[in-house]
């Protein structure tokens, strides 16, 4: 083996192999292997670990992770299905999934359109990149049986995902429920519900325990309101706007809004309608997201702890992964209600 220093290869015509690594470090080309996919644990020396970790920084060497994954049936990515990144709830959702995942795998996101349910037909495009895994925001039973047998998943905030299938879902229940109990706590016994009409079963969930709540204390929950079709700031003021006049005349005191991006639209329209929140209107929202805390008056929501979930999801892949056993196949993370400014009057 040389001692002297090799100069990195900057040439595209020299493709430095694991072969020539080997023989700079004095090793086989398998140690260079169990190196390179990070394996030495128990079976690589320190010293021999450090050789050829030195020999991959002189040669220049960078893994060949398309041959790899050729070689061994499957690659290092992960695919995360989220819908809308630029909302914060899934920024959260991917920083706890590469809290876990970062350092070994390759995160590939596929977005879907903002509060829909990700497609099959368009994750399957991504079949051919031979995933290691699969991450699942919000699909549904039929998305689930098109996933090959053979692939990984874990679903996120799936409550219809089926018992065979590991899932991390919000208690949304819960959420829904401590909502009904505040404002009731606080007199409100008319309300409006602002929902949105994208089919996933998370926001099905949350109507069907709020209402159920609400009935159970009593309280009015106004029925045939607007309904958006997306989750979309804008979208949700307009519902607001058409709805108004019939909130009023109900003497409504209050919009329990299924995510807090539509709340962000109520309380923009009901600013321009002249409406002081919360002494003539409260209005909820659900996610909690980072701007809620700063608004003015700050949104009273649900907090689902977004990044804590991307952590427990990713840790269940991962143990899939390993061959490790779960033993809880479908997690509920707790729901935690946030008190703020357009729901109380200090």
């Amino acid at each position: 083996m040389s001692n002297a220093p090799h100069p990195r290869s900057d040439s595209p015509t020299r493709r430095v192999t694991a072969a020539m690594v080997a023989a700079e470090a004095g090793v086989s080309t398998a140690t260079v292997s169990l190196v390179v996919n990070g394996k030495t644990a128990g079976r690589v020396s320190a010293a021999n670990e450090q050789r050829v970790r030195e020999a991959i920084d002189r040669l220049g060497y960078v893994l060949d992770s398309v041959g790899s994954s050729l070689a061994r049936g499957v690659s290092s990515t992960i695919i995360l299905v989220a819908p809308d990144i630029s909302n914060p709830f899934f920024a959260q959702l991917i920083s706890g999934v590469r809290q876990v995942l970062a350092t070994d795998y390759h995160l590939l996101l596929s977005v879907s359109d903002p509060g829909q349910r990700p497609s099959l037909t368009e994750v399957s495009r991504l079949f051919g990149q031979r995933p290691a895994g699969l991450i699942l925001h919000a699909p549904d039973p039929e998305f689930l049986a098109g996933v090959p047998a053979h692939v990984p998943v874990v679903a996120v905030d799936a409550p219809d995902a089926p018992e065979t299938v590991p899932a991390v879902n919000f208690d949304v229940s819960q959420g829904a429920r401590l909502i009904a109990e505040h404002l009731h706590s606080r007199g409100h016994r008319t309300i409006a519900y602002l929902d949105a009409a994208t089919g996933t079963a998370t926001l099905r969930v949350r109507r069907e325990a709020f209402m159920a709540a609400a009935t159970s204390l009593g309280m009015t929950v106004l029925q045939h309101l607007p309904v958006a079709t997306t989750i979309d700031i804008a979208a949700a003021g307009a519902s607001f706007t058409a709805a108004w006049p019939q909130m009023h005349a109900a003497q409504a005191s209050a919009v329990v809004c299924a995510t807090d991006t539509q709340a962000y639209g109520v309380l923009q329209e009901a600013r321009a309608a002249g409406l002081e929140v919360p002494r003539d209107l409260a209005v909820t929202g659900f996610d909690d997201l980072p701007f809620s805390a700063s608004m003015n008056p700050g949104l009273t929501s649900i907090n689902l702890a977004a990044d804590a979930v991307g952590v427990q999801a990713a840790t269940m892949l991962r143990n899939l992964l390993s061959d490790t056993s779960i033993e809880q196949r479908q997690l509920i993370w707790p729901s935690r209600l946030v008190v703020r400014g357009s729901s109380a009057l200090d």
